[in-house]
């Protein structure tokens, strides 16, 4: 929906006020533009990645190098989504560090995305796919992404426990799969 100024109201699936820099456990699920299957297929209950789905589980493995204080080792690449486990532990100090390294005068360039947060991250992840999906297409800006992400703060480790083996049992579950 847009506002008389072009704006858009969006609505935010984020907690108000909690800072998503955090130590802690977070799930999440980035879908693809229209539930397009675009990484590859399930066969007999097993994932198996195109081309395009190794980019998209390279570039997952490369979050780590990136963010070194998140643990990025529980995920899977679907056809139309991404499920993963997002871990950071002492990040909120590292986050809080880079805010107050931002100068007023040349100031962060989405004030939205605190750099470090599960959003930069996200962000950062969705970025560095589209951008290897484009070039190996030979397309530009093609959308690759939904906008936004789900996500959802693990509280505990029975919840964690629950998370993990959805993820991991996601493939066998896809002909059940609503968006298949």
């Amino acid at each position: 929906m847009r506002l008389a100024s072009g704006q858009h109201n969006r609505k935010s699936n984020r907690l108000k006020d909690y800072d998503y820099t955090l130590a802690g456990a977070y799930f999440v699920t980035i879908v693809t533009y229209q539930h397009q299957c675009l990484f590859g297929e399930i066969i007999n209950g097993e994932v198996t990645l195109n081309s395009l789905g190794l980019i998209a589980y390279e570039q997952w493995q490369r979050l780590g190098k990136r963010f070194t204080k998140a643990d990025f080792s529980t995920f899977v690449i679907m056809p139309n989504h991404v499920h993963g486990i997002i871990q950071f532990w002492g990040a909120g100090e590292n986050a809080q560090d880079l805010r107050d390294q931002i100068s007023p005068l040349r100031p962060y360039p989405r004030p939205h995305i605190i750099p470090g947060s599960l959003g930069a991250i996200v962000r950062a992840y969705k970025a560095s796919v589209s951008y290897r999906l484009n070039a190996s297409r030979r397309f530009s800006d093609k959308t690759i992404w939904q906008r936004n992400y789900y996500d959802h703060i693990i509280r505990n480790e029975e919840e964690f426990e629950n998370i993990w083996e959805y993820i991991q049992t996601n493939p066998r579950r896809w002909q059940e799969d609503e968006f298949h």
